[in-house]
């Protein structure tokens, strides 16, 4: 049977196809949304670092021209090129040279040191009151750092992060050693955290420079955590010069930004946490689904309501036309429902039990006329059988063959005791069995050419079954099929039985039957009862149909003996086919 979608589902159903198409897109617009927004928070970071780190190497480059612009001074290159040993106007100009360092030095507003070495003389003079006049704090082998280092500086006691970079005269030369003079600049990193905080404050933002090789310099809040774990993701990597990483920090996903330095060769880097930036937008779609869920919840109370004050009792009055369609006049509506649909139900109940009782009264009559008709059957005994059986027995006792005359009327007694016998209409298996060795072994000693075999199982020798339904099935193998075969015949009965059912298979050896004869019987079976089909094998048919169902009854084959084979079926009581009248 086609599936078939009762209102519940369809109302359900328009309202997917209503919300789907509302809910997608906002889905797509909401995705579109949120990819612009995020290559805008990428565009912007990334430009925004660009020029914070342009103003950085703009003042780092500034610094790195005072060694160039001491080195080109007069008076300067006079001081170093001098050939006398030091006398009165030797301190004079170092007192110059020194005034002119600081002079210089307090052109720039970052921190820094100026210095100059003269390696042929050990002379240090600097800005730095630590460093003038006492020795090299390294070797006076050193190389020369012609671009910027990173190192730590103690010369005021405490070590700090400085940045170092100096050139020599002549420029060519590489060593201290090699160098008449030697010009230094340093700046301590501090001037770079104190433009970090500059900006952090402005643009709340968490900047901070990096170097595989070196701590990062932060600035005076940085979220020191964040930090070291973005710190450990970036050392794993190759870096370009500029580009942007997203990662996982604590649960909450940040866009990591980060340029090079042309001036240092760090990274100034800086995060933004993509999803505190996105919470007024995932707001907006939590709340656009939430309402979008409260509809759909809306909607399925509705539909639930109708499915129950509508479609609950039709489908209750379809299921019961169905149940009384099958045959179960007992079929009633038991819901009860506070709408219109109440009357409807009380009306349909009323007139099934108005049918049930009319066709109670039917049925009565129809059994009444079927066990009449079986009654009359039990007690016309067929005149031809019982003159033969006492023939026999007459010319038996002529040639004084005793044993056949007593086995003969022992048969005879019990087989016309049973057949005649109307107080019960129900036995059990057994009995019919011995009915029918009774009449095989009368047929047997009276033909003299006939052999049986009778093999029941014994669990089926128990179950309950109609009577006189195995005999005139056997008769007809005897009259039709033995009796009319040249020579012997064999008739064999076969029980069988499974959780369901019980089958009982007569096969005869004789001539059998044609296809369409065999056609034609089958029909007959469900037609009304005629002489062509005789009574015993229709009043068979349609006791077991009648007393355990439709899949019970007759069946012919073609046996592979070259006879008939007839398979008498019935259900097991408690079985789902069969339907039991306990009456």
């Amino acid at each position: 049977m086609r599936y078939r979608l009762n209102i519940f589902n369809k109302i359900l159903i328009i309202v997917m196809l209503l919300l789907i198409p509302i809910l997608l897109l906002y889905s797509f617009s909401n995705r579109t949304a949120n990819k612009v927004i995020q290559e805008e928070i990428q565009s912007s970071n990334l430009n925004r670092l660009s020029f914070f780190l342009y103003q950085i190497d703009s003042a780092i480059e500034n610094l790195s021209m005072f060694p160039v612009i001491l080195s080109l001074d007069p008076h300067i290159r006079e001081f170093v090129e001098r050939k006398e040993p030091q006398s009165g106007d030797t301190l004079k100009a170092e007192s110059r040279i020194t005034e002119k360092l600081g002079l210089q030095s307090v052109s720039s507003g970052w921190s820094n040191d100026l210095t100059l070495f003269i390696p042929r003389d050990r002379k240090v003079i600097s800005t730095n009151i630590y460093l003038h006049g006492g020795g090299r704090q390294g070797s006076w082998d050193d190389s020369i750092h012609a671009s910027w280092v990173y190192e730590q500086d103690a010369s005021r006691g405490e070590p700090i992060g400085t940045f170092i970079r100096e050139i020599g005269e002549p420029a060519k030369v590489h060593s201290f050693s090699q160098a008449n003079a030697v010009f230094q600049i340093r700046f301590p990193v501090q001037n770079i955290s104190d433009l970090l905080d500059v900006s952090k404050k402005d643009k709340q933002s968490d900047p901070f420079l990096y170097h595989r090789d070196y701590d990062p310099i932060l600035n005076s809040t940085s979220a020191i955590m964040t930090v070291s774990m973005i710190n450990e993701n970036l050392r794993g990597e190759t870096l370009a010069d500029s580009g942007q990483q997203r990662m996982v920090i604590d649960g909450q996903q940040i866009l990591v930004s980060f340029v090079k330095s042309r001036q240092l060769g760090w990274y100034l880097v800086d995060y933004v946490p993509e999803q505190r930036i996105l919470s007024p937008i995932t707001e907006s779609r939590n709340l656009f689904y939430s309402s979008m869920g409260l509809l759909l919840v809306m909607s399925v109370l509705a539909s639930f309501l109708l499915y129950r004050n509508v479609q609950i009792p039709i489908k209750n009055i379809i299921r019961n036309v169905q149940r009384m369609k099958r045959g179960d006049l007992s079929a009633r509506i038991d819901y009860r429902s506070k709408n219109e649909f109440q009357i409807l139900i009380q009306r349909f109940n009323e007139m099934a039990e108005q049918i049930q009782k009319l066709v109670e009264v039917v049925y009565a009559e129809k059994i009444s006329s079927r066990e009449a008709a079986l009654k009359q059957l039990q007690s016309q005994i067929n005149p031809h059988f019982l003159y033969n059986s006492l023939f026999f027995m007459i010319n038996s006792a002529k040639i004084e063959d005793k044993d056949s005359v007593i086995a003969m009327g022992e048969n005879l007694a019990e087989y016309y005791r049973y057949t005649t016998r109307v107080e019960s209409q129900y036995v059990i298996l057994k009995d019919e069995i011995d009915l029918v060795e009774n009449y095989l072994s009368i047929q047997n000693m009276r033909m003299q050419r006939l052999e049986y075999e009778i093999s029941v199982p014994r669990t089926m020798l128990t179950e309950p079954v109609p009577r006189l339904i195995l005999q005139p099935i056997v008769e007809n193998a005897v009259i039709h099929g033995i009796e009319q075969r040249v020579g012997g015949g064999r008739i064999t009965i076969t029980g069988q039985q499974n959780d369901n059912s019980n089958r009982i298979i007569v096969e005869d050896n004789g001539g059998g039957m044609g296809e369409e004869d065999l056609q034609q019987l089958r029909a007959k079976l469900q037609k009304p009862m005629s002489e062509e089909i005789g009574c015993g094998v229709w009043n068979v048919h349609h006791r077991l149909s009648y007393r355990f169902g439709d899949q019970s009854g007759l069946t012919f084959e073609h046996a592979p003996s070259g006879g008939l084979r007839v398979i008498l079926t019935w259900m097991r009581e408690g079985s789902n086919g069969s339907t039991l009248d306990s009456r």
